[in-house]
C-alpha cells in the first residue's frame, strides 16, 4: 500500500521512470505478501483463526481490499484497465464478506465486556478499504461505458459507507484513548491511518467529483466536492497531532525509533495525504491544495526510503543471524 500510493504520486507528478520502477516493486511486494498469506492460512490455521477474533488484530485483514485496489489504482494510471477491473471485482467480494465477517468474530462474537481498550488505529483500515473501492469505481467509470451507471452506484455507495464507518470508529479509538490508560507503547504507528483514512476519503471524493454525468453523482457531486475540502482540512490538522504524539512517544518517553513493519502504515498515510491534495486541487480547481500535495509528496518519498532502508538492514541483520548449518540445511 505504502509503495503503491508513492507510485500513484509519481504518475501524478510526471517521474515516469520513477513511477515504472515503484509500480514493480508494487506487485512484487503484493505477490509475495499474497503468497505468504496464502501460507499461514494452510500452515497456521489456528493463529490466523486467532486473529479474526482479537478485535486489536482483525481489522488488519482490512490491508488486503485495500492494497488490491491501490495496486488497481496504479494498473488504471498505466492503461491496464481489464486487469484492474478484475483485481476491483476481487477487492469488492472481499469487501463485501470480511465488512461482515469481521466486525462479528472480533466484536460482536467477543465474551469479554467492556472490550473499547481493544481499539486502535487498525479499526481506521476499515474505511480505507471501504474508499479504495469507491476510488477504483471512479477511476474505471470513464473506460467503462456500458457499466457507467453501476460504477457510479458503487463508487458512491463505498465512498458513503466509509465516511459513516470512519465517524464510527473514530469515536470508539476516541474513547479508548478517554477512558484506559494510554502508554507510549500503545500510541504506535498505525494511528497515523487516522489520517490516511481521512486522506483516501478525499481522493475518493474527488474522483467523484471527477466522473462524468450519471444520476447518482448527478445528485452528490456538490455534497461529495465540499465535504472533500472539509475532510482535507480536517486531515491537515492531523498531521500536527500525530507528529507531536510521535515526540512524545520517541522523545520524551525514550521508545527507541527502530525498524518494524507497522512503520509502513504510517508511510501509507504521507503519500496518501499527498495524492489526496493534487486531485482535490485538480478536481475542485484549488492550486493551493494542488502544490501543498505536490509538495507533501515528497515528504512521503523520504519516508517510504527510510522506512525501505531500515527493513532492508532489518532482513540482513536476521540472515546474518541465522547459524550458517541453519542456512545451508
Amino acid at each position: 500500500m505504502a509503495t503503491g500510493i508513492v507510485c500513484i504520486g509519481a504518475q501524478l507528478k510526471g517521474f515516469t521512470l520513477l513511477a515504472t520502477a515503484l509500480f514493480w516493486l508494487t506487485v512484487v511486494f503484493y505477490v509475495v505478501l499474497l503468497v505468504l498469506t496464502g501460507w499461514r492460512l494452510l500452515s497456521f490455521r489456528h493463529q490466523m483463526s486467532e486473529d479474526f477474533h482479537d478485535p486489536a488484530r482483525a481489522f488488519g485483514f482490512f490491508t488486503f481490499i485495500a492494497a488490491t485496489n491501490v495496486l488497481a489504482a496504479s494498473l488504471v494510471g498505466t492503461g491496464h484497465v481489464v486487469v484492474a477491473g478484475v483485481l476491483l471485482a476481487v477487492a469488492v467480494l472481499a469487501w463485501l464478506v470480511l465488512g461482515y465477517v469481521i466486525p462479528w468474530t472480533s466484536v460482536l462474537g467477543m465474551k469479554r465486556r467492556p472490550m473499547l481498550d481493544t481499539a486502535n488505529g487498525t479499526w481506521f483500515i476499515w474505511v480505507v478499504a471501504s474508499q479504495s473501492i469507491a476510488v477504483v469505481a471512479a477511476g474505471l467509470e470513464p473506460l467503462y461505458e456500458s457499466q457507467r451507471e453501476w460504477l457510479a452506484i458503487l463508487a458512491v455507495l463505498a465512498w458513503s459507507v466509509g465516511v459513516v464507518l470512519y465517524a464510527g470508529c473514530a469515536v470508539f479509538v476516541a474513547l479508548r484513548v478517554m477512558l484506559y490508560p494510554l502508554r507510549p507503547e500503545h500510541l504506535d504507528p498505525p494511528y497515523w491511518v487516522a489520517m490516511g483514512a481521512v486522506a483516501i476519503t478525499i481522493v475518493a471524493g474527488a474522483r467523484i467529483v471527477e466522473m462524468k454525468d450519471a444520476p447518482m453523482i448527478d445528485v452528490t457531486r456538490d455534497l461529495v466536492a465540499g465535504m472533500s475540502v472539509v475532510f482535507w482540512a480536517f486531515a491537515t490538522w492531523l498531521i500536527p497531532v500525530l507528529v507531536a504524539a510521535g515526540f512524545w512517544r520517541h522523545l520524551l518517553h525514550k521508545i527507541p525509533l527502530v525498524y518494524q513493519p507497522t512503520l509502513w502504515s504510517m508511510v501509507f498515510p504521507l503519500g496518501m495525504y499527498a495524492v489526496a491534495g493534487m486531485y482535490l486541487g485538480q478536481a475542485n480547481r484549488l492550486p493551493v491544495v494542488e502544490a501543498i500535495g505536490a509538495g507533501w509528496w515528497w515528504v512521503a518519498l523520504v519516508a517510504w526510503t527510510l522506512v525501505a532502508v531500515g527493513m532492508v538492514r532489518s532482513i540482513v541483520r536476521a540472515v546474518r543471524a541465522v547459524p550458517a548449518g541453519a542456512r545451508a540445511a
